[in-house]
């Protein structure tokens, strides 16, 4: 099983950007040498709490940082750009960073000011032409423009034989129809709706039809934001700062910051203290968070259902190290092999 990371630069309570763009580097550098399969960074926009505003800039940088993992993006806002720049953005990366580039668009709106400032043509009302933007974006990568478009016969990097792996990711049904219908990789985003990612992967498994852009079988990511730790007790104590950080979302919008572990204990109420953070009755939690034992039982109950390839982590632990250590945890967990003979080093639980 692979296993990779979508990271959010996540700024730590008491730090700033500046810091968690560093810290989002490191989370590239740490990830390789643990063994890890891939390293994907978000795109946010006026976001305080995330530092990850465009995921290019920190591919660029991660790149340069490291030297096997391949380095991402989760996601590219496809409603925003043209699928001409995109393309060319990640053809060059790819020409930078042969074989280590991955390509993932989404769509997402991020309130009326972002969307506005990032529209395409302010003239026109925002159109919902996402098959569109990934179809014409598929067909500048691969050269596949019919002889009769204006576009055809105009090669992105004809000189660079590679192309970036393309990914579409979603958290709902018409994603994995999309995904399916164009022979993409899929990722679903487990951590925004637990619910709806078993049969959202298993139905693009079963509809996957190749289309030439460099996938002859399906390939299939589930997100999942996991809390690891050395007991259960501290686990549970660290993924406050998740569960507090989206109960900050519901109570102030756009503006909440992530909460330390000890904020998010004195905000949190009873019931969204008690979350689960497991499979309870069949149904998957928001947040996975526990010792090894617990989690490793879980998460292989969610890939099971999924049927998915890969498993993708993602976490709002507050405090980088112990951030760097969950994801310690979860490469011995899987036996991933360290790519410089890193060991596990033991650590004193806080």
């Amino acid at each position: 099983m692979r296993l990779s990371i979508v990271e959010l630069g996540t700024v730590a309570p008491g730090t700033d950007e500046r810091q968690a763009l560093v810290d989002a580097v490191e989370t590239a550098r740490h990830a390789e040498a643990w063994g890890f399969h891939r390293v994907w960074f978000a795109e946010h926009h006026l976001s305080r709490s995330g530092a990850s505003h465009h995921p290019e800039l920190l591919i660029a940088a991660a790149g340069a940082r490291t030297s096997t993992i391949r380095i991402g993006s989760g996601t590219v806002l496809m409603n925003h750009y043209s699928p001409f720049k995109v393309a060319e953005m990640f053809a060059q990366l790819e020409a930078m960073y042969p074989g280590r580039i991955d390509l993932g668009m989404g769509r997402a709106t991020a309130g009326p000011v972002v969307d506005l400032a990032l529209q395409r043509d302010r003239r026109q009302p925002t159109q919902d032409d996402h098959t569109q933007q990934i179809a014409e974006t598929m067909a500048w990568l691969y050269d596949a423009f019919p002889a009769e478009h204006p576009f055809a016969g105009n090669p992105l990097t004809p000189s660079v034989p590679g192309v970036p792996q393309t990914w579409l990711l979603g958290s709902s049904p018409s994603g994995s129809n999309l995904a399916a219908g164009l022979g993409l990789g899929y990722a679903f985003a487990g951590f925004i709706n637990p619910a709806g990612a078993a049969a959202a992967l298993r139905h693009y498994r079963e509809q996957f039809r190749p289309q030439g852009f460099g996938l002859a079988e399906p390939r299939s990511i589930l997100a999942v934001n996991v809390t690891v730790a050395e007991t259960e007790a501290q686990a549970r104590r660290l993924v406050g700062s998740a569960k507090g950080f989206y109960a900050r979302l519901r109570r102030q919008g756009g503006n909440a910051m992530l909460p330390s572990a000890d904020e998010a204990a004195a905000e949190l109420t009873d019931a969204e203290q008690e979350q689960p953070t497991r499979i309870v009755d069949g149904r998957w939690p928001q947040f996975v968070a526990g010792d090894a034992d617990g989690v490793r039982a879980t998460l292989a109950r969610m890939l099971a259902e999924s049927q998915a390839d890969e498993l993708m982590v993602q976490n709002l632990i507050a405090d980088p190290a112990d951030r760097r250590r969950s994801h310690e945890l979860l490469a011995v967990m899987f036996d991933l092999q360290p790519a410089t003979g890193v060991a596990p080093a033991a650590r004193t639980p806080t």
